[in-house]
This record gives structure tokens, sequence and C-alpha cells, in this order.
């Protein structure tokens, strides 16, 4: 049946802090050369699909300029799909989109074209594999309205997502959107296959709805289920991770570098694609140290440097006798003499000055991340301590001391320009 992607990109993520100040949630660099929105771009052409549309809103440039015209991921098609990128207009029945399913149903003019008969309905935030083949045959053969991907998760975290209540044959009995007191840990995935027109009219009955949020997990899906549709959870076992907070950014990178890692980069029949810009091979000199870290072409590590359980970006700099552990470090940056990071996430063209001292390195993994924004300073000898954050285009004169300390935010006091 013919199949469109529909992968929602429009999210501020204003939880992953400073590195959204200038971008998309899905534009975030991940693992030194990805962007966040490449995992689900991949897994559509790894499933054979070709036709997307992405839907974006908040700051879109760096994403809509990293997408392209499709050619990396096979998607630069004119006649046979392809690639398309819609944004938000000014009509008199459109406006900004409200919520996941505003967004939806404002562009659906634009999804039902090619007499699309299912659509796949993506986050374009998500770090994961997944084959789309399989959930659109398990749609199909449950004969389902709606098709909802889920996955277990620890009781612990449970509350941070939609608990979904299944029957044996895997038919949707309860949903509830991120209870206080979960009543099970099977989460929503936020993956759904819908039938076109039944999405359709869901869509068109909730846009009629004054009270509803316009969200799929807070009003569409329940509404399905209490109006007994047939709703079904297709069970998902690989790995997954919401990168909506900068905590569980930092640990997916971290769960690359474990051995085995929890999710693999490295699968030649799952290739991962994305945009990359040409770099010389890295450089790393005599003496310096690197274990279990990515570094990516362009890289110099000085000598005595030592980067540990670390992420580089192409055309990070370290120099001699830095020290780089558990820490995300983003394209261009330069890391001077004697600094030492540790559990710390910087963006791109980042300069630290020699002898400073970003984060902590605790034995307690929930211990906050250190942060500095895309191309700012941070002088030498300057002390960030873990949660500290330095926003974006910070330079010398903005910080008012030597230390900056857990919850601190240093901004700076030019007009912010874009990058």
């Amino acid at each position: 049946m013919k199949t469109r992607a529909i992968i929602l990109a429009g999210g501020e993520g204003t939880r992953l802090g400073v590195l959204t100040a200038r971008r998309a949630k899905p534009a975030v660099l991940f693992a030194g050369k990805y962007r966040i929105i490449d995992f689900t771009l991949s897994n559509c052409v790894n499933s054979n699909l070709f036709d997307v549309m992405i839907i974006a809103q908040y700051r879109p440039h760096s994403l809509i300029e990293h997408i392209g015209a499709g050619g990396p991921w096979d998607l630069n098609r004119d006649f046979t799909g392809g690639v398309r990128v819609f944004t938000p207009f000014k009509a008199p029945t459109s406006n900004w989109f409200i919520g996941t399913a505003d967004a939806v149903q404002q562009n659906f003019t634009f999804i039902k074209r090619g007499n699309t008969e299912l659509v796949l309905i993506l986050s374009g935030d998500h770090i994961y594999t997944m084959d789309y083949e399989r959930v659109i045959d398990f749609h199909l053969d449950h004969q389902a309205d709606l098709t909802m991907a889920t996955i277990t998760v620890s009781q612990e975290e449970a509350s941070r997502f939609g608990i979904v209540g299944v029957d044996q044959h895997y038919r949707v009995t309860s949903f509830v959107e991120k209870p206080p007191t979960p009543p099970s840990n099977l989460a929503n995935m936020g993956i759904y296959v819908f039938n076109r027109k039944v999405l359709d009219e869901v869509l068109w009955e909730d846009r009629k709805n004054e009270n509803s949020s316009h969200d799929f997990g807070k009003d569409i899906i329940p509404a399905m289920i209490n109006g007994k549709a047939a709703v079904f959870a297709y069970p998902y076992s690989g790995y997954w991770m919401d990168v909506g907070t900068i905590q569980s950014y930092w640990k997916a990178h971290m769960d690359l570098i474990e051995t085995p890692p929890a999710f693999d980069l490295y699968n030649p029949d799952w290739i991962i694609h994305t945009r990359t810009e040409e770099r010389p091979p890295m450089r790393i000199h005599r003496t310096a140290v690197i274990e279990d870290s990515l570094i990516c072409n362009g890289c110099t590590i000085e000598p005595g440097a030592r980067v540990i359980r670390s992420v580089l970006s192409p055309g990070v700099v370290v120099k001699s006798n830095a020290v780089i552990e558990e820490s995300i470090i983003m394209t261009d940056t330069v890391i001077c003499e004697k600094a030492i990071l540790e559990r710390a996430v910087l963006d791109k063209r980042v300069k630290v000055g020699a002898n400073c001292r970003i984060g902590a390195r605790l034995n307690d993994e929930n211990v906050q991340i250190a942060m500095v924004g895309k191309a700012s300073c941070v002088p030498p000898g300057t002390i960030i301590e873990a949660g500290g954050l330095v926003g974006t285009d910070v330079i010398a004169q903005d910080y008012s001391s030597p230390l900056v300390r857990s919850g601190e935010y240093i901004q700076t006091g030019r007009q912010p320009y874009e990058i």
C-alpha cells in the first residue's frame, strides 16, 4: 500500500538548553558527525520508504540547510517520492502549529496527494533503528485503524511517557499521557501508522473540539480508544532513546562508547546516512591518549592531551595536556592547554582558554551537565561547575567572575545573531 512518512520536526526543545537556542531540536548534532533527525530519515530509506514529508516550525534554517534536496538519503526525487520540508504559513485557515495533531492537520492537503493509503507519523528527535515495514505489516495484519509502536521502559522512567495498556492480542485497551503514577511501564514511542481516511476523520473531529490541545498523545489516541477504534500496539525491543533532555542526550552518547555499544553505529546492513563536509584525516600526536571515544575527521589531539569516553565532532582541536572526559565537543571547538572538561557539552565553535575547568566527574550518573553554547568563549582560568551554563555568543567581557556556579547562566549582552 502507498505509504507516506511524516516526520514531526518542529519542537523547540527547551530542555536541551543552549543546544537549541539557534536551531530546532532535530538539527542538534549527535555522535560527532550526525544530526538527530538523521536516524529517523535513515530508518525511512532503510525501510524502503522514499516518500517523506518533514513538518518544521521552530528555527528551521539549520534543518532545511542540512536536508537540502535529500541526496545523502537517496531522497532527491521528484516523481517517485523524495523529501519535502513544510513550515507554517499565514492564511485564513492556518497559523502557527498548536500541537502535533494540528501540525499534521494543517498540512493534510499535501499529505493526501498522490492517493496515499497509509500515513506513518514519526518524531524527528529519537535515536534508534527500526524497520518500519514490519510495523506496516503488523498494522495490515491486524486490520488496525491505528498502530502505535511501544517499548518497555523502567518503572522509574515511565512517568515521562504515554503509558499503554494492551490485551493478549496487542489491542490497546487504555492510554494515559505522562501519568505521575504509571499503571505499567509499556511506553508510547511516538511512532504511528494510520489509515489515511481514518486519520483525516479524527483530525477534523479534533479540530472542531475547542477544548482540545490538538496533540496525538493527549487528545487523538484517547479519543480513538474511547470511540472503540481498532488501535493496536506494535512491540519493539531494540535500543531507543528520546534525547529530549540534556541528561538523556548525554546518556545516549555514553551508550555509544560502551563495550559492546548499546547502540550500533557500524551495522553495514543499516547505515545511518548524513550530510557531511569533507575534512582531512584526524591528527593524533605522540603521547596523546585516547580511550573509548569517537573522534571525527579534522580533529587534532596534541601531545599529552587525554580524551576519555568522549565524542569529538569534526575539526575539534585539543591542545597539549588538556583533558576531556565523558564529554561531547562539537564542530571546530578549541580546547586550550591544560583545560579540564568532565561531563560537559560544548556546542560548535567554542573556545576554551588555558587552565579552565568545566564540569565535574562524579560517581553519580545523574550529575548535572555543564554546557557552553555556540560560538562562545571561556576565558583562561575560568571554572564552570557541574550544572553551570554559558549561552551562545558569549565573550570574555560577559563574565563577572572567573567562577560560574551550578545553576548560573552566563548570557551575552550583545544582540544575538544566527550562525
